[in-house]
């Protein structure tokens, strides 16, 4: 890369960085410019407005999240290999976000009633992942891993619930052994979709 876009690779890192420990709305081009140790006018020059550096911010954090979570499972067969690697996958990464934050939950909060283009990216990419999941929940069923007839939609959602519930409990109550009982609400989960899910 030339020199101005190492330059803006670096300045998004850092940005990200604060973005993940002070939400979307703590992120400003002062407090970037300090830690970049350049002048507000240098950070302008690589991102028109506050809003274009938050957005570019999500959309680098889409992009990690993707390389980290969805395009590795994806390479394990369809169905419930596929996604229990997709679970694992997204378990570890909030487990790191204890520590830094999670964009997409902080995100929801900071957005749910403030329309405008950083809304509409962020729902944008929740439910990009979303529907990955569904997919996912879908196939399972297709492939017979999980019970023909099984509400595919109900169990995304109920696997969010997870995921909010380990990062609420992890991140904010700081209670011990919040990824196991993850672990164990996923199991208990994929259980009743294989045996319970009778009308």
């Amino acid at each position: 890369m030339r020199k101005g876009e190492l330059t803006r690779a670096a300045i998004l890192d850092v940005a990200l960085d604060l973005a993940s420990r002070d939400g979307l709305e703590g992120l400003t081009i002062g407090l970037l410019a300090d830690k970049m140790n350049m002048s507000k006018s240098g950070v302008f020059a690589h991102f028109g407005s506050r809003e274009d550096l938050q957005l570019e911010v999500l959309k680098l954090y889409h992009h990690r999240f993707e390389q980290e979570v969805f395009f590795p499972s994806v390479k394990e067969p369809r169905g419930i290999a596929r996604l229990r690697a997709m679970y694992a996958r997204w378990v570890k990464r909030v487990s790191v976000e204890v520590a830094s934050g999670c964009i997409y939950i902080s995100g929801a909060v900071e957005y749910d009633d403030r329309p405008g283009p950083i809304r509409e990216e962020l729902m944008a990419m929740v439910g990009a992942w979303q529907a990955a999941l569904l997919r996912c929940v879908q196939q399972c069923i297709e492939v017979g891993d999980l019970k023909a007839g099984s509400d595919a939609q109900q169990m995304v959602y109920e696997m969010y619930g997870l995921i909010l519930a380990l990062h609420h409990d992890a991140r904010f109550l700081r209670i011990p052994g919040s990824l196991e009982r993850a672990g164990t609400g996923f199991e208990r989960l994929i259980v009743s979709y294989q045996n319970e899910q009778e009308d």
